[in-house]
């Protein structure tokens, strides 16, 4: 795992993905304590909320190109966002 301490809220998308899944391995693993298990969790649940936020700000940043009748890019609009 990266440095425990390190702030989630500043990690790159790709850091906080990385520590994730090295948390979920570890945890899967089941050779942690109670006590590890319980820190892992609360962090792991921090860096998923990291993730997501990244993520929402990516989504809302991106475009689709709108193209013309005959198929030329016109501009862009906001992209359509399932929610």
């Amino acid at each position: 795992m990266a440095d425990a301490k390190s702030d989630p809220a500043k990690l790159s998308f790709e850091d906080a993905l990385k520590e994730l899944e090295d948390i979920v391995s570890k945890l899967e693993g089941g050779q942690v304590s109670l006590e590890q298990s319980i820190s892992f969790y609360e962090r792991g649940e921090k860096l998923k909320q990291r993730c997501e936020s990244l993520l929402k700000d990516a989504e809302m940043r991106i475009e689709k190109i709108t193209l013309s009748a005959d198929g030329k890019p016109k501009g862009t609009e906001p992209l359509d966002v399932e929610k």
